[in-house]
């Protein structure tokens, strides 16, 4: 099976200690379904809240993430699916997508 990225945005900060208790429990049972839906899990990271990021140019090093946006990257979870129809079949039943969005790409190799 190949391999996606499900990244997934929240709102800026994306601080996952404000997240809502029962979007946090979901998060649990979702790693569940992913194997009921017939792919399975790699790795997942949620990540520090984007306040604390630094952005890396050309030109020097700025605090914050890479764009301005409402919504930033918010965790990363690694899935092996049969398809990009399949990844994007078991992303939409992520909680994820309760306050922001998800982004699924295919990972080379």
């Amino acid at each position: 099976m190949a391999q996606f990225a499900i990244l997934l945005y929240a709102p800026a900060p994306a601080d996952w200690s404000e997240a809502p208790g029962d979007e946090l429990e979901a998060h649990g049972i979702y790693a569940d379904k992913i194997g009921e839906l017939g792919g399975s899990i790699v790795t997942g990271y949620a990540l520090h809240p984007s306040s604390g990021a630094k952005s890396v140019r050309s030109d020097g090093v700025t605090d914050g993430p890479f764009v301005d946006s409402k919504e930033v990257l918010g965790g990363i979870t690694v899935i092996e699916a049969r398809d990009i129809d399949h990844a994007v079949e078991i992303a939409k039943e992520s909680p994820g997508t309760w306050r922001g969005g998800i982004e699924v790409r295919q990972l080379l190799g």
